[in-house]
């Protein structure tokens, strides 16, 4: 029986990355996808975490992606805070609909959990993100250059590592540079 294994993405798994996520963003208008160029420049920067790049890989293959990577919140008065970006997360087609995009943001989820991480921003399809409890970013005060596409841009609570920490940070989301060409 061939199960499910999700882990932190490792050197060798560059390749098999970039073909998992190559087919899933596919479009015949582009050549190479964008998110292809954004996680191969992420890897260069400090908002890169090894740890919160999960695969997850079927039979030996990878066939699944979820990063998370840093990005800052700049509020009102004080310091940027630490969050994160979930994206791009993609399954190859021929395992979609299976529940390996499910399992592989979760995991990446648990993992940021885990480090003590607190939120967790995504631009994407409400329906899916909704099940591990996003919501609109703008109830929690969240504001980016996507905001304005309304419901996609979502945010996560994650839970506190200790009962003293004080609420989310809120603010204008500042993405590193590679998420610009996306």
């Amino acid at each position: 029986m061939t199960t499910l294994r999700l882990r932190p993405e490792d050197p060798a798994d560059a390749g098999p990355v970039r073909r998992a996520l190559a087919a899933a963003f596919a479009r015949p208008d582009v050549a190479t996808p964008p998110e292809l160029g954004l996680v191969d420049e992420l890897r260069g920067t400090a908002a890169w975490l090894p740890e919160l790049a999960m695969v997850a890989e079927y039979g030996g293959e990878v066939v699944g992606y979820a990063l998370l990577s840093r990005v800052r919140v700049r509020p009102d008065r004080g310091a940027d805070a630490p969050a994160l970006a979930l994206g791009p997360v993609a399954v190859a087609p021929h395992r979609q609909r299976v529940g390996h995009g499910t399992a592989v943001v979760q995991a990446a989820l648990d993992a940021a959990t885990e480090l003590g991480e607190r939120l967790v921003v995504v631009l994407g399809d409400p329906a899916f993100y909704r099940r591990f409890g996003f919501v609109a970013a703008s109830e929690l005060g969240l504001t980016s250059p996507w905001a304005g596409l309304g419901e996609p841009w979502q945010a996560l609570v994650l839970p506190p590592s200790t009962s003293e920490e004080g609420p989310p940070p809120r603010g204008e989301v500042i993405f590193p540079a590679p998420w610009s060409q996306v």
